[in-house]
């Protein structure tokens, strides 16, 4: 790598295969599977023999994969709210012509 950080279009591929190979602490997929419904492999022919997987087939994996994701992000921001929810208090109740002193520190 250039110390001078001149070259990162080089690697700007490969970083980008590192970030879709992890999985994702919210999802816990990896965010390839998640949009392809396949994991991405490296150093594989793309031109290689033998079936081919039907459309629709493909279709229903990758749709079963997105709802996996989207359940497991839905209890993810459940738990996120009931962590935040616990140190939260009730807020006052303000009325029309209430006053307030605002502070013009900061």
């Amino acid at each position: 790598m250039d110390h001078r950080q001149k070259d990162w279009p080089k690697w700007l591929a490969t970083a980008e295969f590192v970030v879709n190979n992890k999985v994702h602490t919210a999802t816990k997929v990896l965010s390839f599977m998640a949009n392809y419904g396949r994991e991405l492999r490296m150093g594989e022919d793309i031109r290689r023999k033998g079936k081919v997987e039907k459309a629709m087939e493909f279709v229903e994996k990758l749709k079963r994969v997105q709802e996996e994701v989207g359940a497991t992000l839905k209890k993810t921001q459940e738990e996120m709210k009931r962590y935040t929810d616990r140190n939260r208090k009730e807020t006052e109740k303000w009325k029309g012509k209430d006053r307030v002193m605002l502070s013009t520190k900061d």
